[in-house]
């Protein structure tokens, strides 16, 4: 029988023993429950009857209960459980065949070499790390070349020339050298790739934005350093690297990829089968070995010490392997996650985990632990979401969805984005919209020369894993064909992830309205390089100099709108948020600040119609002034109207 994962430090929900899982939109009951206050908005019935769910049976992974849900007693009912014994209980937990006092001093010892770097007492969750003043970038080093610069100092030169002010934060993705998978199959994780720049660059960047680094942790190169020792059978490496038998059950194993799940290589221990959940390049590795836990903790240690802030764990959900599981999501994985995050809660080193998880909702939302996991998580459905909205001409699904959301629980908060180095993700969109608008998706995007990856099915099978296109060029047309609202929709579709309760990232090639590449798809042989284009950055500044350009056109709306959205208290990334009963063409959502002095009612029309609201709708308060920040027009008492593609910020503080 599994044992159940320590659930250490854990504290209630903003003192709350339940939350509302089935939220209700701007009912007074629900407003109490969510912030403690009674505030005023549209007044509507609870949907789904409000129905409350104790914490320790929430679900995950698809419904079914983590093991972290059973508590173990802490050792003093009196006291709040030390360092050293929610550590050694982890470790525990982890390797239950490992002396955990040992094991424990010598993570201390890995992640804090001299023993400096470290707090007395931890940080305690709250809403002060972030802030609506936080906006990240999502960038490749070497986005930006010219054939003269190292592409790190382009990339500098091009944050405090066109993003300083607008984004305080940079995710530089891989930076590390590589043999494939653009940065993500890694063979050195102590050097920055020289073709991009060194350490000093890296620094640099770091000294100036908060600085966002992939912890890819789940697999290393197999042409890297530790896989060619690990075939020559030195110590410790040979022991890195999760082998299986042909013969193994490995029908459950859920994987991103098609590729055949084992790789056959000669090592001089004899014919050994590795492990491969994405590609052949890149080899899992063996966390049933403390050995690989404690290098991959040396490593986070050099990172935050040359400046990285943010560490985005990358492909974690797989990171622990069992044969006759799924693979995914295993409870020692989140052990895992458990132990960086009390590790970085008592480093002196404000840090922040991200978990990239691309999974259905529940199992997504898992991550948050109680409190005691990732600080952030991406809300990735938005990406198929979004599209989808702006395809249809409804946002039906997209306010179904947005209402069975919760809030982020205190300390914790959601990324939004719509763009990234991958494609757009259908994974998350399983069950929310059914398959033939999966399909029917998919036709209009390959109508604009967008492209699908398929994923395997646990039994056999292929199914959509991700929609490969640059997301302005998918803003192109709609179901009924192309027409002439491909930026009023694009902009539409940023404003809502400014909109939303957490934290917005926006992809360089989406700020820059980057058209599909597919010359680097033919060129490079992969999907993904569609959205991946390397801009020559004087052809690049030319064409931001050129007022007439979309390229032009797109960075400046999106950065005027980002810096709008950071002076408002109401878009704080926890600030209270509720979904509006509007017209189906309307998302509609409701934001206070925490202080409860501002309100805003975020309104995106995503149809290409011209749509009246009764103000009434909204239920304004009638002895303020409530001004569209968007337009600076003052809100009429009447209708409000929203032209195709339209967004209105109306707020009653100014």
């Amino acid at each position: 029988m599994a044992r159940a994962l320590p659930r250490l430090g854990a504290t209630p929900l903003r003192g709350a023993a339940t939350r509302c899982v089935t939220r209700c939109p701007l009912s007074d009951r629900s407003v109490r429950h969510r912030a403690g206050i009674r505030a005023r908005g549209p007044q509507e019935p609870c949907a789904g009857g409000g129905k409350t769910i104790p914490l320790d049976e929430r679900p995950a992974r698809g419904g079914v209960r983590r093991a972290a849900a059973t508590a173990t007693e802490p050792r003093d009912r009196m006291t709040e459980p030390t360092f050293s014994n929610r550590l050694t209980d982890l470790l525990e937990f982890i390797y239950p065949e490992v002396n955990s006092h040992i094991l424990a001093s010598q993570v201390i010892e890995a992640f804090w070499p001299e023993g400096t770097h470290r707090r007395r007492k931890p940080r305690k969750p709250g809403n002060n790390l972030w802030s609506q003043k936080d906006a990240v970038l999502i960038t490749y080093g070497d986005s930006l070349i010219d054939g003269h610069h190292k592409p790190l100092d382009l990339m500098h030169d091009f944050l405090l020339r066109r993003m300083k002010g607008v984004v305080n934060g940079v995710h530089i993705l891989p930076f590390f050298p590589y043999t494939s998978d653009d940065g993500f199959a890694v063979t050195d994780y102590r050097k920055v790739n020289p073709q991009l720049g060194e350490w000093s660059d890296i620094t640099r960047i770091g000294s100036e934005f908060h600085l966002m680094s992939d912890l890819v942790l789940n697999h290393v190169s197999s042409q890297g350093v530790w896989f060619n020792a690990y075939r020559q059978g030195q110590k410790p490496y040979d022991r890195f690297f999760y082998e299986a038998d042909p013969s193994d059950d490995l029908s459950m194993v859920v994987r991103p990829r098609t590729t055949p799940l084992l790789q056959e290589v000669e090592t001089a221990m004899g014919t050994r089968h590795v492990w491969c959940t994405f590609s052949h390049d890149q080899v899992d590795l063996d966390y049933s070995n403390p050995d690989v836990l404690l290098e991959i903790l040396r490593i986070v240690r050099l990172h935050l010490d040359k400046g990285v802030r943010i560490l985005r764990l990358d492909a974690v959900a797989f990171l622990w392997k069992q044969i006759g599981t799924n693979c995914i999501h295993l409870p020692q994985t989140h052990a895992v996650i458990q132990m960086l995050r009390l590790l970085m809660d008592y480093a002196t080193e404000s840090v922040i985990l991200l978990t990239e998880t691309n999974v259905p909702k529940a199992e997504n939302l898992s991550y948050f632990g109680h409190r005691n996991e990732a600080h952030v998580v991406y809300n990735f459905p938005l990406p198929p979401l979004i599209l989808h909205a702006m395809m249809s001409g409804t946002a039906e699904t997209l306010i179904e969805w947005q209402r069975t959301m919760p809030p982020a629980p205190l300390g914790c908060a959601y990324l939004n984005f719509t763009a990234s180095h991958d494609g757009i993700g259908m994974r998350p969109a399983e069950g929310l919209l059914p398959p033939e608008e999966i399909a029917r998706m998919i036709e209009a995007i390959g109508a604009l020369g967008g492209l699908v990856s398929m994923r395997s099915l646990p039994g056999g099978g292929e199914a959509p894993y991700e929609i490969n296109c640059s997301y302005f060029e998918a803003m192109g047309r709609t179901y009924a064909g192309p027409d002439e609202h491909q930026l009023a929709r694009f902009l539409c579709s940023q404003t809502i992830v400014m909109s939303l309760e957490g934290i917005p990232a926006f992809y360089i090639h989406s700020m820059l309205a980057t058209p599909n590449d597919h010359e680097a798809v033919k060129r490079r042989g992969m999907n993904r390089a569609i959205n991946r284009h390397r801009w020559d950055y004087p052809a690049l500044l030319e064409a931001l100099d050129d007022p007439e350009t979309v390229h032009a056109q797109v960075l400046e709306m999106v950065s005027d709108r980002v810096k709008l959205r950071a002076a408002q208290p109401a878009f704080h990334p926890n600030a209270t948020q509720f979904t509006l009963n509007l017209d189906a063409r309307i998302f509609g959502l409701w934001r206070q600040s925490l202080d409860r002095a501002q309100s805003i009612f975020a309104l995106h029309n995503v149809s290409a119609d011209t749509v009246e609201i009764p103000a009434g709708q909204l239920n304004l308060i009638a002895d303020e002034r409530w001004v569209d920040l968007i337009t600076g027009e003052e809100v009429p008492a009447g209708l409000v109207e929203m032209a195709p593609y339209q967004c209105r910020w109306i707020t009653n503080l100014v």
